[in-house]
């Protein structure tokens, strides 16, 4: 029986979301797979189902034990920054694991990507036990025999240029930017963008792109990826996510937006860390 480990990196489970975990065990063993549980993913205090340093070794623990295959993340918020102090990049780079994780999750991904050039999978395996769990459980099925296409395979539109090749870096931009200034953050040169919210208005939106083009972003990388953006597409603001990223990029950068990435309840994984072609 294939094994797998849960984390919860970032902010703890509240009490109403319990069940969605038991239901995810019961529709993985279904599957065929064993999960093993972190001992860190209900929330005790405030946010936090533990420690950060408490949370990293629950990470490291699934990583050393080589009988898991795969890492998955089922946890978002705000907390997911606070372990990378505490991670071992040199036990991540020698395990033959990927680790699967969204939103908040950003920040490790895209750490274990710059820290040992291992990609990692942006998708919340909880998508299996939410709305559209038929469609997602589908999908996986489909993984798990060998047809990574209906899981991975994104439909996308250009809105500005016909083509772009690299490797994807990025995912929720709010989270993605706390790397910046930090030995976390990948380099930037060559790589396409990917970038995706659940919440924030125009205001939000526009001065994170600011930050983003202030720090040199948009001048190294060769392409950006939209994925949605949630409650601002919901909002049906006057000015779209497009119209904010281009008062900070040039008319040569290669613009795509996808619908299939991103915190809807049917968005598709991408895999951070590896080269993509649009």
């Amino acid at each position: 029986m294939m094994k797998v480990g849960l984390s919860a990196c970032s902010d703890g489970h509240i009490k109403e979301w319990e069940y969605q975990v038991d239901e995810l065990v019961q529709v993985l063993k279904g599957f065929g797979i064993e999960a093993l549980l972190a001992p860190h993913i209900k929330a005790k205090v405030d946010d936090f189902s533990g420690t950060d340093e408490e949370r990293a070794a629950d990470l490291m623990r699934l990583y050393e034990d080589d009988s898991i295959e795969a890492i998955y993340d089922i946890s978002g918020g705000d907390l997911a920054n606070g372990v990378l102090k505490y991670l071992d990049f040199d036990v991540i780079a020698r395990a033959d694991k990927t680790f699967w994780g969204y939103s908040d999750l950003t920040t490790i991904i895209n750490a274990i990507y710059t820290m040992t050039g291992k990609p990692s999978v942006l998708y919340q395996v909880k998508n299996m036990v939410y709305s559209e769990a038929e469609l997602q459980r589908k999908r996986y099925a489909d993984y798990l025999e060998g047809n990574k296409s209906p899981l991975f395979d994104l439909k996308y539109d250009f809105l500005q240029g016909d083509h772009m090749e690299g490797i994807v870096v990025g995912g929720n931009i709010r989270c993605f930017t706390k790397l910046a200034g930090t030995k976390y953050w990948p380099d930037m040169e060559g790589k396409i963008l990917l970038l995706e919210s659940l919440g924030g208005g125009s205001g939000q939106m526009a001065t994170l792109f600011a930050q983003l083009e202030q720090i040199g972003v948009f001048d190294k990388v060769r392409g950006v990826l939209l994925g949605t953006f949630t409650n601002y597409e919901k909002a049906d603001l006057e000015l779209t996510i497009y119209d904010l990223l281009k008062m900070h990029i040039s008319d040569s950068l290669p613009v795509a937006k996808t619908r299939e990435i991103g915190h809807g309840h049917d968005s598709k994984a991408i895999v951070i860390g590896e080269k993509l072609e649009l």
